[in-house]
């Protein structure tokens, strides 16, 4: 799909939990653009406080409020001939929101205090870990701006849906830090993959990395084995003590040993002996997504 939509100019929105390499994904698309030669640039929208999220992705003229003593140029122009990348688009505020939506439509918007018009030459990525249908509906997120940015959407499946690639990831990880901190590791132990593709590594690709990190650190010899007993045991928590409790961990449990399919024969709603339009009443009155927030069983884990 990046293969595809990369020699086009359209806007990309890219799905998925956190740490499963949506910024890499977006890299991937510029990279195998006509844009490549131009900058990329990133903007999360969760790390800059609303107040200044607005200068920061449209610049502001001097004097445009308190402490603005110079010109600032915006992301928008810092990307003019390139891509700007713009992660957890789900936390962009509503107030915000109208000024994205005709920036990509008309490529042309008005720094802060300025009442020139810029002119922007700028392909747009989004991301986001939300779901951005229910922020709809909830107008929590405009639906024309969904509209716009979902031209192309691309859903990143969690890395326990994709068991297949992990010894490669581990192998990856594994091969990159052991040269970077020189350590003559040659071999990975089989019990070590193996473990490794039995996890359901609820942090993703990223938890992986840093569990592989700092399995290399610890490793002395040309092996590497790693601690396994860290992925075999979850935090511990206490257990549920009211039926709403202990119906939201049965779900939970549920959705994750199908991957977050409510559905079909093999899904969720199956497993639990309910109709998909009982199941999905009950996650939304219990505020359960599937595919986010999930609870680790000790058996999935194991």
């Amino acid at each position: 799909m990046v293969r595809i939509v990369a020699p086009t100019d359209a806007t990309v929105l890219i799905n998925g939990e956190t740490g499963t390499g949506k910024e890499l994904i977006a890299e991937a698309i510029h990279r195998c653009s006509d844009r490549s030669n131009g900058p990329f640039v990133k903007v999360n929208c969760a790390a800059i406080p609303t107040g200044l999220l607005e200068s920061e992705l449209f610049g502001h003229e001097r004097g445009a409020y308190t402490g603005a003593v110079a010109r600032s140029l915006g992301r928008f122009e810092r990307a003019n001939r390139g891509t700007l990348f713009l992660d957890e688009i789900g936390d962009l505020p509503l107030e915000l929101q109208p000024k994205i939506l005709r920036v990509i439509q008309e490529r042309q918007f008005e720094r802060l205090g300025g009442s020139a018009t810029i002119h922007t030459d700028v392909r747009v990525i989004c991301a986001t870990h939300c779901n951005l249908v229910e922020m709809v509906d909830k107008s929590e997120f405009r639906a024309d701006l969904f509209y716009r940015l979902s031209v192309f959407p691309i859903d990143l499946p969690p890395l326990r849906g994709r068991a297949d690639d992990i010894p490669l990831l581990v192998h990856h990880f594994a091969m990159h830090y052991a040269a970077r901190m020189r350590k003559p590791i040659t071999v990975i132990a089989e019990e070590f993959i193996a473990a490794c593709a039995r996890y359901v590594w609820p942090g993703n690709v990223r938890e992986l990395q840093n569990f592989i990190e700092r399995s290399v650190i610890l490793s002395t010899g040309t092996v590497l084995n790693g601690s396994l007993s860290e992925l075999t045991h979850t935090p511990k928590s206490s257990a549920p003590v009211t039926l709403e409790e202990m119906e939201r961990s049965h779900i939970q449990q549920t959705l994750l040993r199908t991957a977050g399919v409510v559905s079909g024969p093999n899904g969720a709603a199956a497993r639990l002996g309910l109709k998909r339009t009982t199941l999905i009443s009950m996650m939304r009155r219990l505020d359960i997504t599937p595919g986010r927030s999930l609870t680790v069983p000790p058996r999935a884990a194991a």
